[in-house]
């Protein structure tokens, strides 16, 4: 649209001004502008006017400018109009009607238009307060305060999806130099969308605008079943890891959202069926940095409904190795347990340290948390186990935090390792009890053999030799010449037989006696010796 090509000099015509027609018949026109009315400095804009199939021409009138700002021809259609602006800029800001004629005459103009131009002044802010914009339906919301630097008289609170303003207030002094001002929101309800932008702009430019503050939405929770929220990592991560989170659920949401306390909304990501019917969808936020330490929680929701479930229960990812000091951890009584004792870890640092934390590894439980006492000129935490089982069983650190950053942590300290023993205290009195008899068994065992060793060495006489040495005395003894085999070969004693007669020449011999060439065959199992004579 050219301002200087279109306007017509029509002497006494002033906004909202009739002609002389008949206009009190006629329909009047409405007027709009597309994309929208709140248009960023040297984008594209066109404003429409629709009034009458009679209609002959279109004018389009500016607030405060006593000539017509356009004039057009209708299009094919007659009953509409458009007035393009192709470099939107300051001169183009302000307030619009328009009207047409028909054969009767000028209609009456129609309601007013703003347009507004965004000039890329210094954006603001609408800090959220933690997660005060998850509520549930009927609450009422903290107020919103939107606030710059920049000196504006008045601030505008827009909400999605409308063309108007939602909400227009006077500034007010705020702390370090700045302006602001408090918009009341609520009651919540699911009905509607609830995303917010905020704009400034001064008293004499009512129709130029600063930048928009980033979006805030608000989620309406608690309408339905609530998601889980998982990492595939351990919930203690350190620097230059790769953190993903998944949400998911039972329920068949195709929408999900993340959030982290304290912090703007992250983006939302469509949903994606996973086994056994679960909906879910995979939030990567990169390289673990130190602004990824922190609380989150996630929602599911459906695409044609602003509604959003209850929020699942909280993911707190701790980062490690942020604060400079090691802490060192121990166990007593001792690393190795068994079932049923009471075992203390305890978390040591001569440093300054607020709270305590205490991980397993591989355990899908978060830390356990304990504030620190000062003792002896340490700070300590003592975790206790009691009573220990086989669970309890793996390898454990432990992290020192502070209070001004609960998510950052200290170096880990050196892993140990707890081990339980597989029995538990109700065996040792009946395992020592049966180790004590079985010793005080074998030592009998023993000494009877050693004094029935001593009695056989007494009761053996000159020349008579047990079996088992019979073979080996046989052939110590060398003949004195080489009678029967070749060098090196022994003569052997020949073996005796053993009947009455020689009982009877041989009296010293006893009837249970060993002679010479007898075998003796002793079982030491039954403490019995069985002879087998020859």
């Amino acid at each position: 649209m050219g301002q200087t090509s279109h306007r017509d000099s029509l002497p006494g015509l002033s906004l909202g001004s009739r002609t002389q027609a008949q206009t009190g018949t006629l329909p009047r026109p409405t007027v709009w502008a597309e994309p929208g009315s709140v248009m960023p400095w040297g984008t594209s804009v066109t404003i429409w006017c629709q009034g009458s199939l009679e209609a002959q021409e279109y004018r389009l009138l500016k607030e405060g400018e006593l000539e017509t700002w356009d004039r057009q021809k209708p299009l094919e259609t007659k009953d509409k109009v458009k007035f393009p602006i192709t470099h939107m800029a300051d001169i183009y800001a302000g307030r619009y009607r328009c009207d047409y004629l028909s054969p009767t005459g000028w209609s009456e103009p129609s309601d007013p238009l703003e347009l507004v131009v965004v000039t890329g002044a210094s954006p603001l802010r609408v800090p959220a307060p933690g997660s005060a914009l998850r509520k549930g339906v009927g609450s009422q919301l903290s107020p919103l305060t939107c606030a710059s630097r920049m000196g504006f008289h008045r601030f505008i609170l827009m909400k999605e999806g409308e063309r108007q303003p939602s909400w227009t207030l006077d500034s007010q002094p705020a702390p370090h130099g700045r302006t602001q001002a408090l918009f009341p929101v609520g009651p919540v309800t699911p009905s509607l969308s609830w995303t917010f932008r905020c704009y400034g702009y001064y008293s004499n430019t009512p129709q130029v605008w600063s930048d928009p503050s980033d979006p805030l939405e608000l989620l309406v929770s608690g309408v339905s079943g609530k998601p889980s929220l998982l990492t595939q990592q351990d919930t203690v991560v350190t620097s230059g890891q790769r953190l993903t989170l998944q949400c998911r659920s039972d329920v068949g949401y195709n929408k999900f959202a993340l959030s982290k306390e304290g912090a703007p909304d992250l983006p939302q990501r469509l949903s994606r069926q996973t086994q056994s019917g679960l909906s879910g969808a995979t939030f990567y936020l990169g390289l673990v940095r130190p602004s990824h330490g922190g609380r989150y929680k996630c929602y599911g929701g459906h695409n044609l409904s602003s509604e959003w479930s209850a929020p699942s229960d909280p993911l707190d990812i701790l980062l490690a190795g942020q604060l400079s000091y090691t802490p060192s951890l121990s166990v007593l009584p001792g690393p190795t347990v068994a079932p049923g004792e009471n075992v203390t870890l305890l978390c040591q640092s001569r440093s300054s340290v607020d709270t305590f934390l205490l991980s397993k590894e591989g355990a899908a439980d978060p830390p356990l948390r304990l504030r620190s006492q000062y003792r002896a000129g340490q700070h300590q935490a003592e975790f206790p186990m009691s009573p220990v089982t086989s669970a309890h069983g793996g390898s454990y650190r432990c992290y020192g935090s502070a209070s001004t950053s609960p998510y950052l942590l200290s170096q880990p300290s050196d892993p140990l390792e707890l081990l339980v023993s597989g029995e538990g205290p109700h065996w040792y009195p009946n395992a020592l009890t049966g180790a004590s008899v079985a010793f005080v068994l074998l030592l009998g065992l023993l000494v009877f053999l050693l004094v029935r060793h001593r009695h056989r060495v007494k009761c053996r006489k000159p020349g008579v030799v047990a079996a088992p040495w019979a073979e080996r005395v046989g052939s110590e003894q060398r003949p004195e010449g080489n009678q029967s085999g070749g060098k090196g070969q022994h003569r052997r004693t020949p073996v005796q037989n053993l009947n009455s007669e020689n009982l009877e020449r041989n009296p010293q011999v006893g009837p249970h006696e060993p002679v010479e060439g007898t075998s003796l065959h002793s079982n030491w199992g039954d403490g019995e010796t069985h002879r087998q004579y020859v």
